[in-house]
């Protein structure tokens, strides 16, 4: 976050630390030298060439050596880029420095002063980004492969505020001891009391990875390589479809029978989904560890190829959702994720904020109650929260069968009437599976329908095809929206989304009664929404009846 500098704030005055030259006697900060990037920076960044040359040395194979004048055109406009990165990022390098200023005679000293980090960068324009040590809430090192190899880190500093990731410090690239101990530095002045009980909150089980396979990368993962693959043959001229085996592979599938070749092929898709899927597991939650390192500090450690340690004060820690996928819930799995400030916008809270890889649920309950301290409110079953009305199920059938049913079906009986009767036994055939999966779907969505208040916690469930349940906690509530549509004040029902500064900025509980949700948004957060609930009436006219 960018800080301005006061008149007697750290870092400016006659005392203020610059680097250079002798501090004054009355300076409220210790004279602090500025400290360097690695200098392994500039390989780090050179790192971008591998995909381009890559696709050259590709396009030099398939071709028997034969370079096109436009491919020598493309090496050259490499080798530019090449030279003018290396020399900005040289640049970047020599003018990037940090470091931590320490009031004289310990932390509070200089009138009241806090020890800040402070990092200078900017080439034309010198930029100075102080922030004080109390302010920082995360701290996370991530190394990809390419750092791995230099033995590099990145280090990104997570402040109060920082959640569209403006405020977040970043340092590209540190020596991994280094990156170690200025993490320690940062996160020192938090609270250092001993955790009493064992810190390790949850270490990883390879038993867990049965669960890998119930995840969307089993399926979506197949698909994702595939137009990744695609991509980069497209990128180096060569085009998929007119490969050989690919046009073979296709004659072969239409040639066929249908009812054998379609199962087979989603076989093949499975066994591969599968594949990929176990080994991101592996790949994402290796070494996992979930420890208090002290006793308002949560970090995170997991990662093989590219590693990734997240840091999370507990004062920003506003709750966890356990999310039950599907294919997951069915097996009994569930994931853990916090709800916390300071971990970036939502991209970044995605990456950051995951507390426990797909594994029983079980674990998942013990490791939210770890996390909360606490037992874990949504631990209860689905009919201990308060249900929701039965118009929310009436509204879930009526949606699935006007957006699933009724169109796909449409489409099928037209489509038959004007080519083939074989699609209109198509047509009957899918309203009557997507009618059936519709109900139970609709069924199943309103039976985890529910929300309540437990303790500190406000509890809220929803969904089927990704079952969460968050526990909130009501004190971190800033705001509540109501929202309605023509159809929800037909039958009486609201959303109600509880606005907080942190994890995804606002959770939903949809469907509640119209007449229920302002006193229960009252009784979760009492305060917020007295103003509008209170409207004292005009003073009563003498000799007339009130009425």
């Amino acid at each position: 976050m960018s800080t301005p500098r006061e008149p007697g704030a750290p870092g400016t005055g006659p005392g203020a630390s610059t680097g250079s030259g002798p501090a004054t006697p009355d300076a409220p900060f210790e004279e602090t030298p500025w400290r360097r990037l690695d200098p392994r920076t500039l390989l780090v960044h050179c790192g971008w060439m591998a995909a381009p040359f890559g696709s050259l040395a590709l396009t030099a194979l398939a071709t028997g050596g034969r370079i096109s004048i436009e491919a020598w055109i493309t090496l050259a406009a490499l080798t530019a880029s090449f030279a003018v990165l290396t020399t900005l990022g040289l640049i970047r390098w020599a003018r990037t420095d940090f470091r931590i200023t320490v009031p004289r005679g310990g932390e509070g000293a200089g009138g009241g002063a806090s020890p800040t980090f402070d990092v200078r960068s900017g080439l034309l324009t010198r930029r100075l980004r102080s922030v004080p040590l109390h302010r920082i809430r995360t701290v996370d090192l991530t190394a990809t492969p390419v750092h791995r190899v230099l033995g590099v880190t990145v280090l990104r500093a997570g402040t109060a505020g920082s959640g569209d990731g403006s405020s977040e410090l970043s340092l590209e690239a540190l020596a991994v001891p280094e990156a170690e101990r200025l993490r320690t530095e940062l996160l020192a002045y938090a609270d250092a009391e001993a955790v009493a009980n064992d810190p390790v909150v949850a270490r990883i089980s390879w038993r867990w990875l049965r669960y890998a396979p119930l995840t969307f990368w089993v399926i979506g993962g197949v698909f994702v390589v595939a137009g990744g693959a695609y991509r980069a043959l497209d990128g180096i001229g060569i085009e998929a479809w007119k490969l050989g085996f690919v046009q073979r592979a296709f004659t072969e599938f239409g040639a066929r029978a249908l009812w054998l070749t379609i199962p087979a092929a989603l076989l093949v898709i499975l066994a591969l989904g599968s594949v990929g899927a176990v080994v991101l597991y592996v790949e994402n939650w290796w070494s996992y560890c979930l420890e208090w390192t002290d006793s308002r500090t949560l970090r995170v450690r997991r990662g093989l190829l590219t590693t990734r340690a997240v840091t999370i004060e507990r004062a920003r820690l506003r709750g966890v959702v356990l999310r039950e996928p599907l294919l997951l819930r069915a097996g009994g799995g569930a994931l853990v994720r916090a709800v916390a400030g300071g971990l970036g916008n939502r991209e970044e809270n995605r990456k950051r904020s995951g507390l426990l890889p797909p594994a029983p649920r079980a674990e998942a309950l013990r490791v939210a109650g770890g996390t909360l301290r606490s037992p874990f409110p949504g631990s209860a079953a689905p009919a201990a929260l308060t249900p929701h009305p039965r118009v929310a199920l009436r509204r879930r059938r009526v949606r699935g069968l006007l957006f699933v049913v009724l169109p796909g079906t449409a489409v099928l009986a037209g489509l038959g009437a004007a080519f083939t009767p074989v699609l209109l036994h198509c047509a009957w055939i899918y309203a009557l599976i997507t009618t059936a999966l519709s109900l139970w779907l609709a069924r199943d969505a309103y039976r985890n329908l529910g929300h309540g208040l437990d303790g500190p916690y406000l509890v809220a469930r929803s969904g089927t095809f990704s079952r969460d349940t968050v526990a909130l906690q009501r004190d971190a509530i800033a705001a509540w929206t109501f929202s309605t549509s023509p159809f929800t004040r037909r039958a009486g029902l609201v959303t109600l989304t509880a606005a907080v500064a942190a994890g995804e900025d606002g959770y939903r509980i949809p469907d509640l009664p119209a007449a229920d949700a302002p006193g229960f948004a009252t009784t979760a957060a009492p305060g917020i929404l007295d103003e509008f609930l209170v409207h004292p009436g005009p003073a009563p006219v003498p000799g007339q009846r009130a009425r």
